[in-house]
């Protein structure tokens, strides 16, 4: 039989809900292909963070975001493996928030997808680590801790997937 969580562990549970819950799904739907099975593995990290004792909550606060998505990436990937199947990266932007000049928004979006599409074809390890620094907004060493490159690593493979997508980006015209 298991313990009842602690009413810290609780609370930490529910801030994370709170302030991670969306994003942790969006990068689980994007590894998972899959909506549902996302949503299982978010549900199943936001109750590992609930099986922590006080001792490990107090030095999980600090890095919370870092160490719920790197066991979300984990529950993720041992479903594909058990699958027999790591895919790429489904480029699953977020709905953009309506604009007063539909040309604009609609350029934007035109700019949104071909981005999205060149990020697609980078190899997989470059195309995570954007998508973590770039979209979830982590820092090196987060992203280090998440998919347990080293920091240097981290920083070379942003490196060259940020050049290749420099090189494949088209030049405007002069006008």
């Amino acid at each position: 039989m298991q313990a009842a969580p602690s009413d810290s562990a609780s609370a930490l549970v529910i801030l994370a809900q709170r302030e991670h819950e969306g994003a942790l799904r969006r990068y689980a739907t994007r590894l998972l292909h899959d909506e549902a099975r996302a949503r299982d593995v978010v549900q199943e990290t936001l109750l590992a963070l609930g099986r922590s004792t006080d001792a490990e909550i107090e030095t999980l606060r600090p890095r919370l975001a870092a160490w719920l998505f790197t066991v979300c990436r984990r529950k993720a990937l041992n479903i594909l493996r058990a699958e027999g199947r790591l895919s790429p990266l489904d480029a699953a932007p977020p709905a953009l928030a309506p604009e007063a000049d539909p040309a604009a928004a609609l350029e934007r979006a035109d700019t949104r997808h071909h981005l999205l599409a060149l990020v697609e074809r980078l190899p997989e390890r470059q195309r995570e680590v954007v998508r973590l620094r770039y979209q979830e907004g982590f820092s090196y060493q987060e992203i280090s801790d998440i998919t347990s490159h080293t920091v240097s690593h981290v920083g070379v493979l942003l490196h060259t997937a940020l050049q290749t997508l420099r090189r494949a980006w088209p030049v405007e015209p002069v006008r």
